[in-house]
């Protein structure tokens, strides 16, 4: 397991913080998400043979928000 942090602009309220958090759940090898929309931040905790980071970042991207930076 591998947890990845998303820095993330473009959400606007907790309803965005919802929607990114929904999509991310859906991901495939995805265990636990939290998304905080007053820190403009996503946490998932994955499995690394199963996605990639780069997937992760594409669906928060594919939903309209940019991911500015990441960590681990």
């Amino acid at each position: 397991m591998r947890t990845a942090i998303f820095k993330i602009d473009g959400m606007h309220c907790d309803g965005c913080a919802r929607t990114i958090e929904a999509l991310l759940s859906m991901e495939p090898g995805v265990r636990k998400v939290g998304v905080s929309f007053e820190a403009r931040e996503a946490r998932v905790l994955f499995e690394p043979h199963t996605v990639s980071e780069d997937r992760l970042a594409a669906a928060i991207s594919n939903a309209g928000y940019s991911v500015v930076g990441t960590s681990d």
